[in-house]
């Protein structure tokens, strides 16, 4: 049996101990704060802020941004969290590569072009963020919290989470590599 500091030294980790960690997690947010864990509203707000610094005080009054209130709340922080604490795993287990841009899984596939790489998650990136705001939620909020609290919407978002990208998957290592 391993010890928790050597745990905190692996690349991977157990998802049934994810799991059980995530599911902790969820229960002390409701607890402390009385929120489930998301991020996505996090996005929307700083581009709500982003916005706000061009078009100064005219971006606050789109209906959009009066109800999510542009302001930095515990969702930032959490984002915030992640990131760190991504960074801090990553260190600890060795993982961590300064300059490394193409991960070797998709190099093997698309090859070593680090502007390619970028363009995709780029593009990736705004299709989730378009994705979430639809959803009304994010895969943490939706797939996490939200089933955790057995929402029906939560179920099926997650369960098109999966379908969705199981799909993408196979058409992007199966059809076009």
């Amino acid at each position: 049996m391993e010890t928790f500091a050597s745990a905190l030294t692996d690349t991977t980790w157990s998802p049934y101990t994810v799991g059980i960690g995530i599911g902790i997690l969820s229960w002390l947010s409701f607890l402390i704060s009385g929120k489930p864990i998301a991020t996505s509203t996090t996005f929307a707000r700083a581009g709500g802020m982003i916005e706000q610094m061009i078009r100064g005080e005219k971006a606050k009054q789109r209906p959009y941004y009066e109800k999510i209130k542009l302001l930095i709340n515990w969702q930032w922080m959490l984002v915030i969290g992640v990131v760190i604490g991504s960074f801090i795993s990553a260190s600890i287990s060795g993982d961590f590569q300064v300059g490394v841009w193409v991960p070797s899984l998709w190099s093997s596939a698309f090859g070593d072009n680090a502007l390619l790489r970028v363009f995709v998650a780029v593009i990736g990136g705004i299709l989730l963020g378009f994705g979430a705001r639809f959803a009304g939620g994010c895969t943490s909020g939706h797939g996490i919290s939200g089933t955790l609290q057995l929402a029906v919407s939560s179920w099926i978002s997650a369960i098109f989470f999966f379908v969705g990208g199981i799909i993408t998957a196979h058409i992007i290592f199966f059809v076009i590599a």
